[in-house]
């Protein structure tokens, strides 16, 4: 009894350790998810079929880490590798997107360091406590420069002077 239950906790280990943790491969998941829901059924089925859909459904992607997902898994005609066998396999097995993934974090690590960028609510956020990066950002996605800026304050001062320009009160 005392070797079943020693053997349980070691098998409930090793999976706690390889399954996704919440957050883990989000673009990986939420495009997966995303192509399934326009497959039929009869191109669910085939895995050669399934490959062409990713090839057509990654043409029409524009935001970057998405982009580069389909780059990653050799959907995009400039894609250097491809592993999508690992994608469109199980997918036709029905396997749930967050198991495939897993499967392709072991082929290939950069699939699961794609993060979406985190929306910043500038209405209620602190500018002082953001990183200079993530003010270069705001300043960039406005299509704005802060030309001459060097220190956190000089972004800050252009972001606020550029807020109600761009921000909605």
């Amino acid at each position: 009894m005392e070797i079943k239950i020693l053997l349980f906790a070691i098998f409930s280990s090793i999976m706690a350790v390889n399954s996704l943790k919440p957050g883990e491969c989000e673009v990986c998941v939420k495009i997966l998810d995303r192509f399934a829901g326009t497959l039929t059924d009869n191109i669910k089925k085939d895995h050669k079929k399934i490959e062409g859909e990713f090839k057509k459904f990654c043409k029409n992607i524009k935001k970057d880490k998405e982009n580069r997902f389909c780059y990653y898994l050799g959907g995009l005609e400039e894609s250097a590798t491809g592993i999508l066998g690992e994608m469109s396999k199980p997918l036709s097995w029905s396997m749930p997107s967050d198991k495939i993934c897993e499967k392709l974090k072991k082929k290939d690590q950069q699939i699961c360091d794609l993060r979406y960028d985190v929306e910043i609510d500038l209405k209620t956020v602190d500018l002082k406590k953001l990183k200079v990066r993530d003010l270069k950002k705001i300043i960039n996605d406005w299509g704005e420069d802060c030309t001459g800026c060097i220190e956190k304050s000089e972004y800050i001062k252009r972001i606020e002077e550029l807020k109600p320009i761009h921000t909605e009160l």
